[in-house]
Parts: C-alpha cells; sequence; structure tokens
C-alpha cells in the first residue's frame, strides 16, 4: 500500500456510479486493495461493472458489513439520498460522511443519518480523470484529522478546495461543479466552426481541445490574470481582436456570467427540494 494511504480507514461507498468510481479507481491504483472497500449499489449492471473494473463485490442493499468502515461516501442522487439513509444509519454512527450529492444540505444530511460528522464535496467530472477540482465544507465536529482523511480519500481526482460558509458551496456547485459542461459547450461551437470552415471534424477537434488545454495550463502556470492573457494576444486589428470583439458586442460574457448566476440559485433550489427532513 502506498505510504500515504496507510492511516486511510476501511471505506465505504453509498452508490457505485461515476463519481464514486473516480474516486475508487484513483485509491486502487494508488495501491489499496479491493477488501478495503465496503460498496451499496442496487443496480446490478453497476455491481457487475464494478466487480470488472476495480475487483469489488459490491452488495445490493446496506447490511452490517457497512459498521467496520470509518469512512462512508454518499455518491447517490440528491433525491435518493434521505431514503438511502435509512437503511444505513444503524451501522454507520460512529463513521465520518463524505457526501457528493449536489445540493443536500449538511444539516440534513446529519439529520437523517443521527450525526455532525459530515463533510459535503462539490467535485466535478474531470476527477474521472484525476484532473478533478473539488469544493469541500466540513460541519464543527470534523476535527483536523477527519479533514486529512478526505484529502487522502479525494487525492487521486484532483486538487481540493475548502471553503466556508457552506453556502460557498452554491458558488463551487455554479462555478466548477457545472463548469465543465460549459467547456464542453465553447469546445462544440469551436469545432463546428472549424468543421465550417473546411477542416474534418476530427482536425477541428483536435485544435479546439488542444487550445484548451493548453491555454488553461497557461493560465494555471501564469502569475497574470485571465484579461491580461487575453489582452497579450489580442492585437488591435488582428484575427483575435476581430474574434473578441464580435463575442464583446454579442454580450458574451454577460451572458457567461447570467448562465453561471442561474446554476447557483439552481443550487439552491436543489437544497430546498431535496434536503426537507420533516
Amino acid at each position: 500500500m502506498t505510504a500515504s494511504f496507510d492511516s486511510l480507514p476501511p471505506v465505504a461507498f453509498v452508490g457505485g456510479g461515476n463519481m464514486a468510481s473516480a474516486i475508487l479507481g484513483g485509491l486502487r491504483k494508488a495501491g489499496l486493495p479491493a477488501a478495503h472497500f465496503e460498496v451499496v449499489e442496487p443496480w446490478a449492471e453497476a455491481r457487475e461493472r464494478l466487480a470488472r473494473d476495480f475487483g469489488i463485490a459490491a452488495a445490493a442493499e446496506a447490511g452490517p458489513a457497512l459498521a467496520r468502515c470509518g469512512i462512508v461516501v454518499w455518491a447517490v442522487k440528491p433525491q435518493a439520498f434521505a431514503d438511502a439513509a435509512a437503511p444505513v444509519r444503524p451501522f454507520t454512527g460512529q463513521a465520518l460522511h463524505l457526501s457528493v450529492a449536489a445540493g443536500i444540505p449538511s444539516q440534513s444530511i446529519a439529520t437523517w443519518l443521527g450525526t455532525e460528522r459530515i463533510v459535503r464535496a462539490m467535485p466535478n467530472t474531470p476527477a474521472l480523470v484525476g484532473q478533478g477540482t473539488t469544493g469541500l465544507f466540513a460541519r464543527a465536529a470534523v476535527d483536523a484529522a477527519g479533514r486529512a482523511q478526505v484529502e487522502q480519500l479525494l487525492a487521486p481526482t484532483g486538487q481540493l478546495l475548502w471553503v466556508e460558509p457552506e453556502s460557498a458551496l452554491d458558488a463551487v456547485t455554479a462555478l466548477s461543479g457545472s463548469g465543465p459542461a460549459y467547456v464542453f459547450f465553447f469546445l462544440e461551437a469551436m469545432a463546428t466552426a472549424g468543421v465550417e470552415m473546411g477542416l474534418t471534424p476530427e482536425q477541428a477537434h483536435r485544435l479546439a481541445v488542444g487550445t484548451f488545454t493548453g491555454a488553461s495550463a497557461l493560465a494555471a502556470a501564469s502569475a497574470e490574470s485571465p484579461a491580461v492573457l487575453r489582452e497579450r494576444v489580442t492585437s488591435k486589428g488582428g484575427t483575435t481582436h476581430a474574434a473578441i470583439t464580435s463575442m464583446q458586442a454579442a454580450g458574451v460574457q454577460d451572458k457567461i456570467r447570467a448562465a453561471i448566476h442561474a446554476a447557483q440559485r439552481r443550487a439552491g433550489e436543489l437544497a430546498a427540494e431535496f434536503g426537507r427532513t420533516a
């Protein structure tokens, strides 16, 4: 086992979908054995995939085996959380609970599970390739050791960022949680334009994706703001200037900001809709 995971207790996953698989896959590659995990997954097809990909024999329903786990990862759909919590609660009262379910407030989770040791996480889909960005919030009952365990658990998925207060997770959801879809949306438009200008679909896709990858790497490595980096490649009267001027005239930047604010509002609505405890 990799040394950095030596202190990680057995981990349970409630739900075995894409995000659970991203975390499990990273930990298995890091050297944690299949026996270190318990997974509850009601869908037979998903259980078969977990067995095939990770050698993990998932259970169809919660049982006493969960009691050995020091961490429980909740990777269920928001609307299914309350129902999923009831059969798990009797076995996990002493565990640290990590939720990756979008929009469910930690107070609702604490009520459903009967514990204050709750961490909420808002990951994004690049976690599937170890390039994710995850926002984290911990309730007061989670100590430094608990936070460290969460960081160990999620390290294979990419970057981690702790936020306060909990409401900041709605902004994280809107910006980075939903953000990959914005990038894919822009990539789709870029690639379509490339085909319209005579490139093959493969060429247009490669150029668009490579441009995003390179520009993101440059932004990450630079101490300068995106605005300054943009200005450096926008010579007045040039091709880039023509494109940026067109987007500014169309109000593209304002529309992007409005869209992200819409996502933030929807995150709050999900909390009200699926986080009710009575």
